[in-house]
């Protein structure tokens, strides 16, 4: 069955599963003369309590009523009626989210860094969570969006909190390596599970990412200052003024992203780099007089070895730079727009060990044998580890085109090779996947705030925690599922990326959502008790934040903290507003 055929079915169930209704089976009165107790459906007979009563929250027919959002979509007042109704609108919201995630990726393949990887991609990234929160307070009256808005500071706080816990502790422990001088040895696994011997690293960039997200935690910290200081007068004040900040902050941290790229520019490098290797070596396969690998799937040196002298065109036993670029010149690089001094001086950086600025044979033979195994481990991921050249080439390269996708430089790898004739209908394709992304998202955000609260109602669930747990799986499921399966490729290379990508994601959440949140407090005067949960977005952020900040090491036993913090940060919040009466 297709996504389409499920997609149809799940209409039909939708439109099945409104208001039903249902004759009442009772006893007649005493003084009648029947005794027959079967109701004809028409007689309207008083009733002394003789229903037979179900367990609040599990009665499948209720005398209560729901209001249809819109009008026309179905809503129920039933547990499980609820919970169908949460599953298909936050599954409607992921595809939201998809859509928005593949238009901006194709904007960004189209016209590179800059204003759409440093502004529509983060915002646009964002825009579920946005839109849940600003739902959730928007319509009916001003005690409905007090009572309501729980669910938009439970999805602002869940996405947050589930970015840097499990999703952050599961890239460590998919990612792992050996560590060395607090250094992750790139492919090298063989300490297992060490608590302190095995991990990742990260650069000193990622550690400004981290440092950036700790600082957008500051108009939380402005916003509680009137629960500190036990004033309530000051409270609208406080939200004001941690509107203005958070808007600051959104406009500061779109224009460094604007005009400090480097996350996009590493991400469009890491993928050049990729289709570099994969050119360079369909190329020396074609030119070669057998093949690379022997039978047994080991690199053939003496294979290699021919190559080499078959590009030394003067015969002195090096590779210069010259040689070099006159090789990748002659390669057609279909599928990116290549540097071609930058191609050269990455595997000038890569193969001259000796730093002599020419590679000799050893350094030749030993950086294509690399290159060669680390294919080989990509296939034999796959299941399927035998020795023919070209077969896990075409692997290693459906496996460069996935890495397209999880990094966000373009979801369809043919619109690259059909050239730029067809860029315009790569705009027009973007475009339509924003606007269908925008208006899935803008439709259905009402309706799935609206089971929320119902589901917690028919429940005695808090809201919040309905929405902590299930709103972030359906609007960050796509983002935390790229960020892991990346996180375990090329471990070394990719573990910046994969964190800078989370700091970022969360730093959104603290400044876009929070500024979509205040507004909406401010706007309709609402009341700002959230203490609790903004306790634990503060500390969540502040530790991870800090921490991140301040080494580039994480061993597994970090990844088991980040994991712990989860289930911390649930406790504390039904502690504190159970136990203390914060709310």
């Amino acid at each position: 069955m297709n996504l389409h055929t499920l997609f149809i079915l799940f209409l039909v169930i939708l439109l099945i599963c409104g208001h039903v209704h249902g004759r009442r089976v009772t006893h007649p009165p005493s003084s009648s003369s029947s005794s027959d107790p079967i109701s004809d459906g028409v007689s309207d007979y008083s009733l002394q309590s003789k229903h037979i009563l179900l367990p609040r929250g599990f009665q499948f027919l209720t005398e209560s009523t729901c209001e249809q959002t819109y009008g026309f979509l179905p809503c129920t007042t039933t547990v499980l009626g609820n919970l169908f109704l949460i599953i298909v609108y936050g599954f409607l919201m992921y595809k939201a989210a998809t859509f928005l995630s593949g238009g901006s990726e194709l904007l960004l393949e189209i016209l590179g860094p800059g204003i759409v990887g440093g502004l529509f991609l983060p915002i646009l990234g964002a825009l579920p969570d946005a839109m849940l929160i600003l739902v959730s307070g928007l319509s009916g009256s001003k005690e409905t969006a007090q009572s309501q808005v729980y669910v938009g500071m439970g999805l602002l706080a869940g996405s947050t909190v589930l970015l840097l816990t499990i999703i952050w502790g599961t890239c460590v422990i998919v990612g792992k390596c050996d560590l060395v001088d607090s250094k992750a040895i790139d492919s090298r696994d063989t300490r297992g599970f060490s608590l302190t011997g095995s991990g990742v690293s990260t650069d000193i960039w990622t550690s400004y990412a981290a440092m950036i997200m700790a600082i957008s935690v500051l108009p939380f910290l402005i916003v509680q200052l009137p629960q500190i200081l036990n004033s309530t007068s000051a409270r609208h004040l406080a939200v004001l003024i941690a509107l203005v900040v958070s808007v600051s902050l959104l406009i500061a941290y779109c224009l460094y992203q604007i005009f400090q790229p480097w996350i996009q520019k590493r991400k469009l490098n890491y993928v050049k780099h990729k289709h570099v290797i994969l050119g360079l070596l369909k190329h020396l396969k074609q030119h070669s007089l057998g093949r690379l690998l022997r039978d047994d799937g080991e690199p053939d040196q003496h294979m290699i070895e021919k190559l080499f002298d078959s590009i030394d065109e003067n015969n002195d036993q090096y590779l210069s730079y010259r040689e070099l670029r006159a090789l990748i010149i002659g390669i057609e690089f279909e599928e990116i727009d290549l540097d071609h001094d930058d191609a050269v001086q990455r595997i000038m950086e890569e193969f001259d060990t000796s730093r002599d600025s020419h590679i000799d044979v050893g350094e030749f033979v030993k950086g294509i044998t690399k290159w060669l195994r680390k294919v080989m481990r990509s296939r034999a991921a796959t299941g399927d580890a035998g020795p023919r050249t070209m077969k896990f080439l075409s692997d290693f390269r459906q496996e460069t085109e996935r890495e397209r996708d999880l990094l966000h430089v373009g979801n369809h790898s043919e619109t690259v090779e059909e050239g730029v004739a067809d860029t315009k209908l790569n705009v027009i394709k973007a475009v339509l996947l924003l606007l269908l992304g925008t208006i899935i998202a803008a439709v259905f955000a009402d309706p799935l705030v609206d089971a929320v609260d119902n589901f917690s109602d028919a429940t005695n669930i808090p809201a919040f925690f309905i929405s902590f747990i299930a709103l972030p799986l359906a609007t960050n499921s796509s983002e935390a599922v790229s960020a892991i399966i990346f996180a375990s490729r090329d471990k070394r290379e990719t573990a910046s990326l994969t964190f800078s990508e989370l700091y970022g994601a969360v730093t959104m959440n603290n400044v876009l959502c929070l500024s979509v949140f205040l507004a909406l407090v401010y706007a309709r005067g609402l009341t700002w008790d959230f203490s609790s949960e903004v306790l634990v977005i503060v500390i969540v952020c502040l530790v991870m934040g800090l921490f991140a900040s301040f080494r580039t090491s994480f061993p597994l036993w970090t990844a088991i903290m980040a994991i712990l913090l989860y289930p911390f940060s649930l406790a504390l919040v039904y502690v504190l507003d159970s136990v203390f009466g914060w709310s």
